[in-house]
């Protein structure tokens, strides 16, 4: 019998997302585990028994200073010798909207090489000034290596964030992620054909990124919540235009159960 790889979601402290996202790793496969940031920095859990390691939506430390900012500095004061052993033994990792906000103010996203806890980038005020709550269609760039996102070409996510503006350091960075092949999500029109303004793209994304992934694609973030679609019966028009057979979101929890698997 095949033992299920272990996945780390890491919680508390105003996360909110955690349930859904272990649901959608274990219909992947996968045995997800709800792990307290507390738990992890005690040592009473260690993060480097799982398979996966995932960071979660919500509202950490309620947004104080800036979205993300507190977790990751918890993150990078307690656990920073953890996360850089993970990320030697290629553990993927994954942020989704707040985790995403986290992994960029770490430093993991879009990342350097050899990994450091360096921001180069940040994701701060949508340009609406509100937030922003709504389906999205995102397309996948061409050179995208991630692992997350195999065999994906356009999928159909929700948003819901005040701070999900990407904003790189300066154009040269930009243009270095996209022949990295790093910038692998983007907001689009809904035959995918090309990228939209407002509300396409919900929040003024430099670019018109909504998720980034690190050059060897393991380390992958993104604002939309993929967790929130991974049944059928969650798209908003299911009842119109038929169920398919899974939400788009399934996927990207399969392709990283298949991948350490």
């Amino acid at each position: 019998m095949t033992t299920k790889p272990r996945i780390a979601i890491l919680t508390g402290y105003g996360i909110n997302s955690d349930i859904e996202l272990a649901h959608s790793f274990n219909l992947a496969g996968g045995n997800a585990e709800r792990v307290h940031l507390h738990d992890a920095i005690d040592g009473s859990v260690k993060l480097e028994d799982f398979a996966i390691l995932a960071v979660p939506g919500g509202f950490s430390f309620g947004d104080h200073i800036a979205s993300g900012r507190v977790f990751a500095n918890r993150l990078r004061y307690k656990l920073g010798d953890t996360l850089l052993r993970l990320r030697e033994k290629k553990t993927p990792i994954i942020g989704i909207c707040n985790g995403f906000q986290v992994l960029v103010k770490l430093g993991l996203l879009p990342g350097t090489e050899p990994a450091s806890f360096t921001q180069t980038c940040t994701l701060t005020y949508n340009d609406s000034g509100r937030f922003e709550n709504r389906w999205c269609y995102l397309k996948t760039d061409a050179n995208v290596s991630s692992v997350w996102l195999k065999g994906l070409s356009q999928i159909y996510l929700p948003v819901r964030h005040g701070e999900g503006k990407f904003i790189p350091g300066n154009p040269e960075l930009l243009k270095e992620l996209e022949a990295n092949g790093q910038t692998c999500l983007r907001y689009c029109n809904a035959d995918g054909s090309e990228p939209a303004g407002f509300p396409a793209n919900p929040n003024g994304s430099t670019g018109h990124i909504a998720g980034l992934c690190s050059k060897d694609g393991l380390v992958f973030g993104l604002m939309p919540h993929p967790e929130a679609h991974v049944l059928p019966t969650q798209h908003p028009q299911w009842q119109r235009d038929g169920q398919k057979a899974e939400g788009d979101g399934l996927q990207i929890f399969r392709n990283a159960i298949e991948y350490v698997s």
